[in-house]
């Protein structure tokens, strides 16, 4: 539960620091659709960025020589 506690707070602070970085109003809906649309263009490249690092640890010799 604390996991996932930690993953939507995450994606919350992500949220967070796009809105704050981009001055997006959110009361309009082209700052919605803003929003929207760089919210998917983070969570992408996280996903990727996760999935990259997942594979270099699956290639990572692991046992002692």
């Amino acid at each position: 539960m604390k996991i996932l506690m930690l993953i939507v707070m995450f994606f919350c602070i992500g949220a967070f620091f796009i809105i704050s970085q981009n001055n997006i109003h959110l009361d309009k809906s082209e700052g919605i659709d803003t929003f929207i649309f760089l919210y998917k263009f983070w969570l992408s490249n996280t996903l990727e960025n996760v999935g990259s690092l997942a594979g270099h640890v699956v290639k990572l010799e692991w046992l002692p020589k």
